[in-house]
């Protein structure tokens, strides 16, 4: 009986070992997997995180590239061509863009003179206009007071008006000498404010292939017939009074052009003065 009973007693201290083993064992592995679990966890949240980030760069990353686009468009664009007395050249409208035209008559070219003509051509061709205006309308009120008022030189200057000139240069040489001057002058003043140097202009209009200019070209600041001679202070500073007030100016300028040709062809039919023509 003794021996049973040691036995029993030896079979019973192993169980309880093997028991206490397995209760070790079993809470171990419940911490291993409560271990595994919150790692899953921990996992599972990173990767969400992870995965709403890229998002927000890309959005921020488009919002940046909007707002630079954004920038790029408010930015005017810079024109080809000089505002000058807030006249923009527009090489597709007619005759640029320039003043000048008036109802009823509008856009007047029946002759094609500006058609197919370069910026630079038109901006020539308008520079020639306002001188030629000019000109004619101090002849035409030359031809009307000259004829019938000459205090000048004791009243010997006499006749039609297309004789004056040469009465003048066999009576006063040296008044004449010193008009020619005068006039020499001036036009070397408008030539060197408006005009590019001949040898520049003779390249220019070489390598653009411009026929018929003569090494002629105006500067691309220069606005048409704007010398800056104005004593009396009559050039507005609103551009839109400038532009009508430059299309009066062109307006009387043809008219007197006309006259002017109308005074010289007469003169040298009739070899009258306008006013004896007239009857007066």
């Amino acid at each position: 009986a003794t021996p049973q009973r040691k036995v029993t007693k030896h079979n019973t201290t192993v169980s309880s070992k093997l028991n206490c083993k397995t209760s070790l064992l079993s809470h171990n592995n419940i911490k291993l997997n409560k271990m595994k679990i919150s790692a899953l966890i921990i996992s599972a949240l990173a990767t969400s995180a992870a995965a709403f980030a890229p998002s927000r760069v890309v959005q921020t990353t488009r919002l940046n590239m909007a707002d630079a686009a954004a920038d790029v468009e408010e930015e005017p664009a810079k024109p080809a061509w000089p505002t000058i007395n807030g006249w923009t050249a527009d090489p597709d409208a007619f005759c640029a863009g320039l003043p000048g035209a008036l109802s009823p008559l509008g856009d007047f070219d029946p002759a094609g003179f500006t058609k197919d003509l370069s910026v630079q051509e038109i901006k020539r061709y308008r520079e020639a206009e306002v001188t030629h205006g000019r000109v004619s309308m101090l002849a035409v009120l030359g031809y009307l007071v000259g004829e019938n008022f000459h205090p000048l030189f004791n009243g010997s200057i006499t006749g039609p008006a297309n004789t004056h000139l040469a009465q003048v240069q066999e009576t006063a040489p040296f008044f004449f000498a010193f008009l020619v001057a005068a006039i020499a002058v001036s036009e070397t003043t408008r030539a060197s404010t408006g005009w590019v140097e001949p040898e520049e202009a003779l390249a220019y209009n070489s390598q653009n292939e411009v026929k018929g200019a003569f090494g002629a070209l105006l500067r691309d600041n220069y606005y048409p017939g704007d010398i800056g001679f104005d004593p009396l202070g009559l050039k507005p500073n609103d551009p839109a009074e400038f532009a009508t007030m430059q299309t009066k100016e062109l307006q009387n300028g043809r008219l007197a052009m006309i006259a002017a040709m109308g005074f010289i062809v007469q003169e040298q039919v009739s070899g009258e003065t306008i006013l004896g023509t007239l009857g007066f």
